[in-house]
């Protein structure tokens, strides 16, 4: 911010109550500072105390406050959330589907910066009429939130107009912007009442030319890769399409950040272009990557992106130095299994990738994938959706995934299977997003799926019928891979991390290379978040079943005797697989592994961390949570040392904490906290609870399915999610009574009043400033990963602190 808009922070007042029928413009006072820069004094604002909501499909309206575009384009009606949709609504994705603000007002999209009573003035000021203005003045003028704010409510109303806003603000003049937090602060709302006093102007043409410029650092990389793309060689044109299919959520990011400070914090998006290199992108929008252009020629291109990086959707793809030389050596370097040509497929097989790219072999595909293991699971964990429910309650809380070794893959080894096969591996997307309501539960995905999985246990038995041994299980290659990953699902958001975070989990994945892709197909490049509800729903069922198939893979690795009560105890009150046929869960094949205990699942594990992944990988299990010889840890005395927080945290990962009884809704599964230890600096953990579900096995009934006294808890360095559901914040003189309620909480009085002490409230007016520390800590400590957090799913009721 300039300093001259520092010095007047002045109040917005407002001209009358808005219980009048027409909603009068607000009166802003014509002292305050003569001009305010987008870039530096309003989109700072915009970032800290409004797109931390309004980001994305789940932002209230549509509205996306984290770049100009998204701020000028303004809000609409039409919810992309609308769970019971029976037609396929219009995609709106900014950047992509209109590029002028003409075409979004076409597409129903109205201002909320626009004041539309011009800039007549008086003696005492100027009159300003924008939708924000009144939203902010709201706040203002009732500034305690009270009741409960749910802003990814379907309901929520969106006045497009100040006669809409007049009669919204009358029904609800607790509902002013920020959303059931504590309001701006005098000078945020001078800077931005007087920017919209001002015309609400966005960056400068070469502001705006500067955000969109790649910096010399960046710009002979890009030039490399558009070469390589962009080649007209068929082998070159199939494998340039494949990468595009896979990396277009990916934020590409060029240079090792890990090994040169220097890199700069820019990102890019791989697009296609009507453009070719050297001149400004033109992007070619379709619903799918896979969807043709219907230009009669494109180019690949990467797009600097300029909005505000936001952590929900910050899927990061570090593309270093050698990672050209590594997509030539598995791609281009190695023998195809048919001459290279180019395909052109109709509608459903374009969505079949083990048809599309049936010349490439599939080792080829897999090695790329395991390269990027982690963005690969990410994607589908959050994806393009950023409201990840219709993904997330087909997995559990909290597992550990590993990949099937390429060498022991047989479908991999056998490289014409899987084309063979590629009937039996349609997925429901190939009918795109606007299906047949009659087939929203039609067995037919199901039939083909199993006539694929009898042909690959077939085809093990034949090629390798003596079983698994622990060398089946992907090691990975480089420093950078990521053979062992753990997901925790945080109700309708969901973590990857790498390694082993969490104690030993109910459930484990072993995935395979179809498997892999077919997730990746159906969830991610495949999935529109636009599409109608037998296309969403059908693409939740078949998730069913390739998680199963990651969960039958695992259990290969187990002595065939237990198989069928370990999976059976992943699915307790599910019919189904309480009466499966003993058959169909077990292969036949035995394994190699030779065990020694009644507990092989803890021992594989063990096998695979200790002594089968290299310590060059950096996977290890979790110092505080893994609980190895099930030995309960004390509850330290005193909390003088770091050591002695981490072992009261190892005191409470035991199931039926206190604190997680009563916690046991679906609102609070992310707690952070900020301790400021006896030597005055700051230490950040994540609090994860793991609510547990008898199976995961259907897309209704959950709440059915659940079972509090079995939660667990985990306590994480650092920070994991994207959407915090509430902050605790605690001085080291204080701790003895923070692990107290940790333990014993019990919702009475003193134990509520423990909540209210280190717990941050929405309603608090300390609430901005814990949430700055927060983020500050995650921007420092890991800059290139790091987004905004979104408030979103904070904790929904407010209560006003005392």
């Amino acid at each position: 911010m300039t300093r001259r808009s520092i010095i007047f922070a002045l109040p917005v007042l407002a001209v009358v109550a808005c219980m009048q029928t027409a909603l009068p413009p607000v009166l802003v006072e014509t002292s305050i500072v003569s001009s305010v820069n987008y870039l530096d004094d309003v989109a700072p604002i915009l970032d800290r105390r409004c797109a931390v909501c309004h980001s994305c499909y789940n932002a209230a309206c549509q509205l996306k406050l984290s770049s100009f575009e998204g701020t000028e384009r303004g809000g609409s009606k039409e919810s992309v959330y609308a769970g019971s949709r029976l037609t396929t609504q219009d995609p709106t994705r900014l950047f992509v589907d209109a590029q002028s603000t003409h075409e979004w007002r076409g597409k129903g999209f109205h201002s909320v910066i626009d004041n539309n009573q011009g800039n007549e003035s008086n003696t005492s000021g100027a009159y300003n009429s924008s939708l924000m203005l009144h939203l902010l003045d709201a706040k203002r003028r009732q500034p305690v939130s009270a009741g409960e704010y749910h802003p990814e409510a379907e309901d929520l109303t969106c006045p497009a107009d100040t006669d809409e806003m007049s009669k919204f603000l009358a029904r609800h003049p607790e509902r002013g912007m920020p959303f059931g937090f504590p309001p701006l602060s005098a000078t945020e709302l001078a800077v931005l009442a007087t920017w919209l006093q001002q015309g609400a102007q966005g960056p400068s043409d070469e502001e705006q030319q500067n955000l969109k410029t790649p910096s010399s650092a960046t710009r002979l990389a890009i030039a490399n890769w558009e070469s390589f793309l962009n080649n007209p060689d068929a082998k070159h044109v199939m494998t340039a399409r494949y990468l595009f299919e896979h990396y277009f959520l990916a934020h590409l990011h060029f240079g090792d950040s890990s090994a040169n400070d220097s890199v700069p914090n820019e990102f890019y998006r791989m697009v296609r272009s009507t453009t070719p290199p050297g001149e400004p992108i033109a992007i070619i929008a379709t619903v799918r990557p896979y969807d043709p252009p219907e230009a009669s020629s494109f180019y690949y291109r990467f797009d600097r992106i300029h909005s505000t990086i936001v952590h929900k959707t910050h899927m990061v793809v570090e593309l270093r130095d050698d990672s050209l030389a590594r997509i030539e050596e598995i791609f281009i370097d190695a023998q195809w299994l048919e001459k290279p040509h180019r395909v052109e497929l109709d509608e459903a097989d374009r969505a079949n990738p083990f048809l599309v790219y049936a010349q490439i072999p599939p080792e080829t595909r897999y090695r790329f994938l395991l390269d990027n293991s982690e963005y690969f699971l990410r994607t589908f964990i959050r994806g393009p959706v950023c409201k990840g429910q219709i993904a997330l309650n087909v997995i559990h809380d909290h597992f550990w995934v590993m990949f099937l070794d390429p060498a022991s893959d047989q479908t991999v080894k056998s490289p014409h299977f899987l084309a063979d096969q590629a009937a039996n591996l349609r997925m429901p997307m190939e009918q795109g997003s606007e299906e047949r309501l009659v087939r929203a539960f039609s067995n037919r995905y199901r039939e083909r799926y199993a006539r694929f999985y009898k042909a690959k246990v077939d085809l093990y038995r034949e090629k390798d019928p003596s079983g698994f041994g622990i060398d089946a299980i992907w090691q990975g290659e480089r420093a950078t891979d990521s053979p062992f990953l753990t997901i925790y699902r945080h109700f309708d958001s969901a973590t990857v991390r790498k390694g082993a975070l969490g104690d030993l989990p109910r459930t484990l994945w072993v995935i395979d290379y179809s498997q892999l892709e077919r997730i990746y197909y159906s969830l991610v490049a495949g999935f529109d978040v636009f599409g109608n509800l037998s296309h969403q729903s059908n693409t939740r069922r078949y998730m069913d079943y390739l998680r199963i198939e990651g969960e039958l893979n695992f259990l290969e690795f187990l002595p065939m005797d237990t198989r069928l009560t370990t999976l059976q105890s992943w699915y307790q009150g599910d019919r189904a697989m309480e009466n499966v046929d003993h058959d169909k869960v077990r292969s036949n094949r035995e394994t190699k592994i030779s065990y020694a205990t009644d507990d092989p699942k803890r021992e594989f594990v063990n096998l695979v961390i200790g002594k089968h992944i290299p310590e060059s990988m950096g996977i290890a299990f979790d110092t505080i949570n893994y609980r190895s010889d099930g030995r309960e840890i004390p509850m330290p005395q005193s909390f003088e040392t770091h050591d002695d927080i981490l072992n009261g945290f190892r005191a409470l990962t035991a199931p039926g904490t206190g604190f997680i009884r009563h916690l046991n809704g679906s609102e609070v599964n992310l707690l952070y906290v900020r301790i400021l230890d006896y030597r005055g600096e700051d230490r950040f953990f994540t609090i994860v609870i793991n609510r547990w579900h008898d199976n995961v096995n259907s897309m209704f009934g959950e709440s059915s399915r659940l079972d509090p006294s079995k939660d667990t808890i985990d306590f994480l360095l650092g920070s994991i999610g994207s959407y915090p559901n509430y902050f605790l914040e605690v001085d080291a003189q204080d701790l003895p009574d923070f692990f107290d309620m940790l333990r014993n909480f019990d919702r009475t009085e003193p134990y509520l009043a423990k909540i209210k002490k280190y717990g941050v409230n929405r309603a608090d007016e300390k609430f901005w400033a814990s949430y700055d520390r927060f983020q500050a800590n995650f921007n420092a400590t890991n800059p290139v990963r790091a987004g905004l957090y979104d408030l979103n799913r904070y904790y929904s009721v407010a209560i006003e602190p005392k």
